[in-house]
């Protein structure tokens, strides 16, 4: 989903000036892109609601043309390049100003933050935004290094970036603001990597090559939340090398951040409904060190791809789970995923061809093919190939894989090959029986359902079967006991088991439920998430909290079903009306979908 030409041209590296304007949300910008020309004199790079004011090539003023805008690609930046270059490296530059509405870019209000004092900035350019925040070759076809050399801010602000901090001085000659900077000189990386986040951040050290960024009142909260970030760390690097990146920084965003995490290097972005305040949401963090090897290392080249970065990610971050936490965990973890499959399946429909796991994105925006298919699905075909050769076999040609691939762009066609290189001679059998096509390039389940150890569902099942067959008379044989002795994990097991029932749990028995178990007074997230049962069972006490959750954060995980249940009940009025209400506040990413969604 790109308009650069990267036949033609390579971007080699950047250096960014920003120049962040909270009065009128925008970033006064200049990128010098050190760029290798291959053949022609143009150069076309991709921008979204940018305002180009000039271009240079080696400091000569340079022609340039904006062509059509695209419904979501945004518009080509096609440069003329002064003189014949091929075979070369030229820096070209480009001075220009974002947009207001620049879909990288979430500005916050005092309000919108945890604080409610300073104003807020964080981007967010996965899949193909940050051509909304830099006019770049936005593709992860291409990686680069980058520096920020000049990042100015309000001095009552901090910025971070997702690269390693190299300094800040005071601008007299600009009323005081801070100018940091900012160095990513070691490990090309793709463009939809870059991340910048500006506000009231205090941090603390919960390692020797970690810290935690947040906002002053979550920070004590996310260092204790994620003291086990160096175990991980060694953990991951014993199962597939190095770590490259030097520094691994989490900042913990304020709760409008779409996603549960983001992997940009050297600082891991977090959504705040991880704070459980037990740790048993960190896996979070499990999974986005797992993406310094398995995405920002060996990367997708288009996004059809996904997979690549999904699925091998959510593979690792399990078997970091199987260290820590036992091989039984792991296997709990793989039933829950399978089970979330299934609900996206079923959601987009068993034929939809994004349900495949490797879709056709022709003309398809990326953020609408967003899923758990490739994290789920892709771990799904990972695990079953570890059944068919052996687990530390098979785990030996992951780590085999990262380091063939590392630094590079890779697609499934590649992988594939090097499946076979790798398991040559008489395991090549084995993988010639594996159904490629249906597992590739067929929608809906995978053709082959893995056998999982359910030692740890079992209770959860168990318990959701007493639940469904339990009648009104019934109801007083249910009790606080029922879950003493179950995990944080299996009790939300056991709530996403019963809403994956065709019929919705009576009323009565989700009062019943709520009356005995307390689940409303959780602090966990994801055990609050349970009001999406109760608003299937027409509670109406339930539909305002509800409502709370899906607009007091804006992860989409959360906030999209609990809609998204309000369109086949009789608050969908009351829903569309909050939504409408609090749009403006959502990530844009976020309230696009869900007005699809509605």
């Amino acid at each position: 989903c790109s308009f650069s030409s990267f036949s033609t041209c390579l971007t080699k590296h950047l250096n960014l000036q920003l120049h962040v304007d909270f009065d009128i949300h925008v970033i006064r910008g200049k990128v010098q892109l050190t760029v290798e020309a291959l053949e022609d004199r143009f150069s076309t790079l991709d921008s979204r609601d940018l305002n180009i004011s000039s271009v240079s090539v080696n400091q000569q003023l340079a022609c340039f043309t904006l062509g059509p805008k695209h419904s979501f690609k945004g518009t080509p930046l096609v440069i003329t390049l002064p003189f014949d270059l091929s075979g070369q490296q030229v820096i070209v530059e480009v001075t220009y100003e974002t947009s207001p509405s620049a879909s990288a870019l979430q500005w916050l209000t005092p309000e919108q933050t945890a604080g409610k004092k300073q104003p807020y900035l964080f981007s967010q350019c996965q899949a193909h935004h940050c051509r909304s925040m830099v006019p770049c070759q936005d593709t992860p076809s291409i990686k680069h290094t980058y520096y920020a050399q000049q990042v100015s801010v309000p001095k009552q602000l901090v910025a971070v970036m997702s690269a390693v901090r190299d300094g800040q001085e005071v601008d007299p000659q600009d009323g005081g603001r801070i100018v940091y900077r900012f160095r990513q000189p070691q490990v090309a990386m793709p463009s939809y990597l870059i991340a910048i986040v500006v506000g009231a951040l205090e941090s603390r050290e919960i390692g020797p090559r970690s810290r935690v960024w947040s906002e002053k009142e979550f920070v004590d909260k996310a260092a204790s939340e994620f003291s086990e970030t160096e175990t991980m760390l060694k953990t991951a690097e014993d199962l597939a090398g190095p770590y490259v990146w030097g520094q691994y920084d989490v900042l913990v965003l304020p709760p409008s951040f779409p996603y549960g995490g983001m992997e940009n290097p050297c600082l891991t972005f977090a959504t705040p409904t991880v704070l459980a305040g037990d740790k048993s949401l960190s896996g979070v963090i499990a999974h986005e060190i797992s993406h310094s090897w398995t995405g920002n290392l060996v990367t997708n080249r288009t996004w059809e791809h996904f997979r690549l970065n999904e699925g091998h990610t959510v593979y690792l971050e399990r078997m970091i789970n199987r260290r820590l936490e036992g091989e039984q965990f792991r296997q709990f973890k793989a039933i829950g995923g399978w089970k979330d499959l299934q609900d996206s399946v079923n959601t987009f429909g068993a034929n939809n061809p994004l349900t495949n796991l490797v879709p056709s994105l022709q003309e398809v925006d990326p953020d609408d093919a967003f899923s758990c298919v490739p994290y789920e699905k892709g771990f799904a075909l990972l695990y079953h190939l570890e059944e068919l050769m052996g687990g530390p076999v098979f785990m030996g040609f992951v780590k085999s894989y990262i380091q063939r691939f590392a630094y590079s762009s890779v697609t499934t066609d590649d992988w594939k090959k090097y499946l076979f290189t790798y398991f040559k001679d008489k395991q090549v059998d084995i993988l010639n029986k594996v159904d490629w096509n249906g597992w590739m390039f067929t929608p809906g389940m995978p053709p082959v359902k893995p056998r999982y150890d359910t030692t740890l569902a079992d209770a959860c099942i168990a318990l959701t079967q007493r639940w469904i067959k339990a009648k009104d008379q019934d109801l007083n044989v249910f009790s606080q006991s029922d879950v003493k002795t179950l995990s944080s994990h299996q009790l939300i097991e056991f709530l996403s088991l019963l809403l994956l029932q065709e019929k919705p749990l009576p009323l009565s028995h989700v009062k019943k439920m709520q009356d005995v178990y307390d689940l409303n007074a959780s602090t966990n997230s994801e055990i609050r998430f349970w009001l999406r049962l109760c608003v299937r069972s027409q509670w109406e006490e339930a539909v305002p909290l509800a409502l709370k959750m899906a607009t007091e954060q804006g992860r989409m995980k959360f906030t999209r079903p609990l809609f998204e249940v309000f369109n086949f009940g009789n608050y969908r009025e009351e829903a569309v009306r909050v939504f409408m209400a609090h749009r403006a506040a959502m990530h844009p990413v976020t309230s696009g979908l869900v007005a699809k969604d509605l």
